[in-house]
């Protein structure tokens, strides 16, 4: 069994792509199709027994993939890999900026420290991936970035430092977009709503038993898969996207759309997800409630 990609076979032959954040959730799962539609993919990310454990999925299915542990946060050490990567691999086609992490807290509990760590995981380490993958290569070649940020459009309450960074680098896409496309580069974002992956079960407490009825407040009474992620990330990465710069694609089910004014219907008709991810797994916290 291989992944089901909607896209047409070898789009990405003979390209190399990095994807950080690539050794577990939405990461992993655009590594295993991007690998499937041809790619060399560089998988990067902080901890190396995640990262093996992909990679050699990959390898197991056929695809072609690479590793290299590194904190983006380490503005040395990215321009040190990104370096290595060019050496070894030559042009980098493509750059999916996908790690991050955030933790739950109201904002008079946050210290500046975990402010600090949170904006750097999630503004500045994609910054200054994005900043040497386009001064090393795409610069004199072009390319396509693709920055993961979240749905921050009606704020983020109990996690504050997260909205922070992500509505950061919604800006950050369009700035990059605008002073780094006569070079033909294409810097677009995705923002995912609530998603079906392993990041779920990161969570305790109240926030873990919320997470059973997030779909609630989803018009399409579900949560994404992480095929649906991946599926539009490609699509950035794709000549297909040959002209869209500089935008955010919301993959939210339409969650931040509605009021309490206007009710919702308990239940919804006629929604199929998709997923094309072979090895997909349901979050623990999901798999009790998948009947309810």
């Amino acid at each position: 069994m291989s992944y089901q990609s909607v896209f047409r076979d070898n789009l990405f032959a003979d390209r190399t792509i990095i994807v950080t954040g690539g050794g577990s959730g939405i990461g992993r799962c655009t590594a295993h199709e991007i690998a499937a539609l041809g790619a060399r993919v560089i998988l990067i990310g902080r901890k190396p027994e995640k990262l093996e454990h992909v990679c050699q999925e990959i390898t197991e299915d056929g695809g072609q993939a690479f590793t290299y542990s590194l904190d983006i946060r380490n503005e040395e050490n990215v321009r040190d890999t990104v370096n290595t990567i060019l050496s070894r691999y030559g042009t980098i086609h493509g750059l999916v900026n996908n790690a991050g992490g955030q933790y739950p807290s109201p904002l008079e509990s946050i210290s500046q420290k975990g402010f600090d760590a949170v904006v750097s995981t999630n503004l500045t380490g994609g910054f200054l991936m994005a900043r040497e993958v386009y001064s090393q290569s795409m610069k004199k070649t072009g390319g396509a970035i693709v920055n993961i940020t979240a749905d921050n459009w009606n704020g983020m309450p109990g996690m504050g430092h997260s909205g922070a960074a992500r509505a950061g680098m919604v800006n950050l896409t369009k700035t990059a977009a605008f002073e780094w496309g006569p070079n033909g580069v294409r810097v677009n974002a995705v923002a995912p709503g609530w998603v079906a992956s392993s990041g779920l079960d990161t969570y305790e407490g109240p926030v873990k038993a919320i997470i059973p009825k997030l779909k609630d407040s989803v018009p399409l009474k579900r949560l994404a898969t992480e095929s649906e992620i991946s599926a539009t990330i490609c699509f950035l990465l794709s000549d297909a996207s040959a002209f869209i710069n500089g935008e955010t694609i919301r993959v939210d089910g339409g969650a931040p759309l509605g009021t309490s004014l206007w009710p919702m219907q308990a239940k919804a008709q006629n929604n199929t997800p998709f997923n094309g991810f072979h090895r997909a797994e349901t979050p623990d916290v999901l798999a009790t409630n998948e009947d309810d």
